[in-house]
């Protein structure tokens, strides 16, 4: 087996559905989410990794529909947060 395939249990890659990207309302879903956590959860863009449990920061990414992100948390005492989180993204945000 390849190692490299096998998916790493702490970071989960989906691709932004809604039509108006990752804005503040659903930024502060995915915040609020975050928050639980034990570990540091961030979400990345290409170079660019940010800290979920900011706002600010997630907005910096400027991710519009179709792109595709990384969400990653440190600790497996936190991958239900990860799997709460990706959900939220693969289902639009609710919106």
């Amino acid at each position: 087996m390849n190692i490299s395939k096998m998916q790493d249990p702490l970071s989960r890659e989906v691709i932004i559905v809604n039509e108006l990207g990752l804005h503040a309302r659903s930024a502060a879903k995915i915040a609020a989410i975050a928050s639980h956590a034990e570990s540091q959860v961030t979400i990345s863009k290409g170079d660019e990794i940010v800290d979920a449990k900011s706002i600010i920061d997630m907005l910096t990414l400027a991710c519009g529909k179709g792109m595709r992100i990384t969400i990653n948390v440190d600790s497996d005492a936190d991958v239900e947060i990860l799997s709460k989180i990706a959900e939220l993204v693969e289902n639009g945000f609710g919106e």
